[in-house]
């Protein structure tokens, strides 16, 4: 999988939520100051050339739709953070969160409910 540059990214959210659009959709759920609705259509056709998503004809114009999940790339882009700005280590970025105060005690608390679901899964 590729990495996306920060306004592919913002288009495959919309269409992540949308699940599928036309141009005139994506450029409506993009925040203001809008962009050209052939800057939105040149991103489309990138990440359709990436292979993230594909389209439907209906004459002229086309419906998109992702056939890459979010959860595929949040996975990439966690694998990737993780490799690169820590060692391949959960322990490094997790300690790197709590140190930045990111993680607020109801999260951690969770974060350990989920430790203890797992140890007990693998007993």
């Amino acid at each position: 999988m590729k990495e996306l540059t920060k306004a592919e990214e913002q288009i495959m959210q919309v269409l992540w939520e949308l699940k599928q659009g036309f141009v005139k959709d994506v450029v409506a759920h993009l925040p203001n100051p809008k962009p050209a609705n052939t800057t939105v259509s040149t991103i489309i056709r990138i990440l359709e050339g990436k292979g993230f998503i594909d389209h439907e004809s209906f004459g002229t114009t086309h419906r998109y739709f992702p056939i890459v999940s979010i959860e595929d790339y949040k996975a990439f882009a966690a694998g990737k953070l993780l490799n690169s700005y820590f060692g391949n280590s959960v322990e490094k970025m997790f300690s790197f969160f709590l140190k930045q105060e990111k993680v607020d005690l109801k999260e951690a608390d969770e974060i350990l409910k989920l430790i203890e679901d797992l140890k007990k899964k693998q007993k």
